[in-house]
């Protein structure tokens, strides 16, 4: 049986619609999951919506309307968004669940029973926008003498009968994880953060409210509901099979990765495998905080007025194009930036004019010359070292996925799709018709093949382009004739060149 891999990424909150940074997560978890399933190995890949807490039960309220009612409307947005993005994912958990809540119930006894969670009264701050508790230390000024969180959102005092989890008690186990497994918080810039903060000292964590009642109900505790990222981080193990602990919880758990945003480290780096330690459970092996994505180097906010909605952008430049771009343009962990400028550029350069028209020419000629007929590779030097250069990156691009590093993998494709252009340039099959039809079909046999190598390198990040040309070689193979092709990928227009 082919080795198991589970990975998630951080549900989403459905208080708004999807921005570009949902997106940008969704398709990096998205090609890692197809890359590991191009290798052989069985992928079980989870995401879904965080749907309780106090921001859903205001965001409602302004609404007028229920909290389920809105948290139904708005997961069908991020559903919508999963499938025009191609999200291959295994299952879509959602928080509101009965068997979520039931897994939240089940840990929640767990650290119970380990003598982790004790009544108290909870004076803090609060930021509702993050669902998250500061200390005095962390806060800062904002320019009107507000005080903000570390994410520069607003803070509440807070005063309200809690449950407290004992997570000052983890304070060293956790350091010991760090240490003795230095690629569990990745990239090292986040785990340094973690680091600090460990070390700086762990407080106690408010792990219930009695100021709402959207949220799953503490066991045996009337009025509490569970501090919302309890509930939420619990997801990963509900949509595994927790508390059965059945076949598939045997197969998947450990997860493999949890891959999420930068600003949401602490919760998943900290908080989650103290839980996990405190209930008895083992803890995930990686935790990555990729980067953010940003609007020409600008922070995207709704005040700002420069939020940019994934869908009509996915719509408008195609879903592989989007895909290809993000993996493409932005080192993977850090920071990034993107405008409708740089997908036009970087897509009409790469996939329009170098792989696609690649691509079109060689069966073209086939086409043209061959009567359709897909010749075999050439055996000469010139071909084997194109094949080689070809292989080779394709190598280099598995290594580079493993690693997570998909723009440097991406670059090595790229370097192989140039050689092949420039092998075509070299050979210049429309002259060798005339002078060496022999030695013409050899060259276009030997495009042909790259090509299909370069589409199955490239699958887990255009899969739907890909798979049309793979499909399209295969069909020629067995019938025995290529059909005249059609452009891959069209080239891409800004509105006002357009208009």
């Amino acid at each position: 049986m082919s080795q198991p891999y589970y990975i998630t990424t951080a549900i989403n909150y459905p208080n708004g619609r999807p921005h570009i940074g949902h997106a940008y997560e969704a398709i990096a978890a998205d090609v890692i999951a197809r890359f590991h399933r191009a290798q052989g190995r069985d992928v079980f890949f989870q995401t879904g919506t965080d749907e309780h807490g106090l921001k859903m039960a205001q965001a409602a309220r302004s609404e007028g309307v229920e909290p389920i009612e809105m948290a139904d409307r708005m997961v069908s947005i991020f559903k919508e968004m999963d499938d025009l993005l191609d999200i291959s994912y295994d299952r879509f958990i959602r928080t509101t669940e009965p068997a979520h809540h039931a897994a939240s119930q089940a840990i929640w006894r767990a650290m119970a029973e380990k003598g982790d969670l004790y009544l108290g009264r909870y004076e803090g701050w609060y930021s509702v926008r993050d669902e998250a508790f500061y200390e005095e230390s962390e806060l800062t000024g904002g320019e009107g003498g507000e005080k903000l969180s570390p994410q520069g959102t607003p803070v509440e005092w807070t005063v309200e009968e809690s449950w407290f989890f004992k997570l000052s008690a983890y304070q060293d186990r956790l350091l010991k994880l760090y240490a003795e497994q230095p690629d569990f918080i990745l990239p090292e810039s986040r785990r340094n953060e973690v680091l600090r903060f460990v070390e700086g000292g762990l407080q106690d964590l408010s792990v219930s409210r009695t100021s709402f009642d959207w949220g799953v109900p503490v066991p045996d505790s009337p009025g509490h509901v569970m501090y919302v990222w309890l509930d939420a981080l619990t997801n990963y193990i509900t949509g595994v099979g927790y508390p059965d602990r059945g076949e598939q919880w045997q197969r998947y758990w450990p997860a493999d990765l949890h891959l999420i945003g930068k600003d949401v480290v602490r919760f998943h780096a900290v908080y989650w495998p103290a839980f996990l330690m405190s209930a008895d459970l083992p803890l995930p092996k990686h935790v990555f905080g990729h980067g953010h994505v940003l609007l020409r180097g600008e922070k995207m906010s709704k005040s700002a007025g420069n939020v940019v909605d994934p869908l009509k952008l996915a719509r408008r430049f195609g879903t592989d194009a989007l895909r290809y771009f993000l993996m493409r343009e932005i080192s993977f962990g850090q920071d990034g930036s993107y405008s409708e400028e740089a997908i036009v550029t970087r897509c009409n350069a790469e996939l329009a004019n170098s792989f696609g028209n690649l691509a079109q020419r060689t069966f073209s000629m086939i086409g043209k010359n061959l009567d359709g007929v897909l010749p075999p590779a050439g055996e000469a030097s010139d071909d084997a070292t194109l094949l080689e250069q070809v292989r080779s990156a394709g190598e280099t691009l598995t290594r580079e996925f493993e690693r997570l590093s998909f723009s440097s993998g991406l670059d090595a494709w790229m370097g192989a799709v140039f050689a092949c252009n420039a092998y075509v340039d070299t050979q210049a099959p429309w002259a060798l018709k005339k002078s060496d039809p022999e030695r013409m079909a050899a060259v276009l046999g030997t495009l042909a093949f790259a090509v299909e190598l370069l589409t199955q390198a490239v699958v887990p990040v255009i899969p739907s382009s890909a798979a049309r040309l793979l499909a399209y070689i295969e069909e020629g193979r067995a019938s025995g004739r290529i059909a005249a092709p059609q452009p891959l990928f069209p080239r891409l227009e800004l509105e006002e060149a357009a208009a």
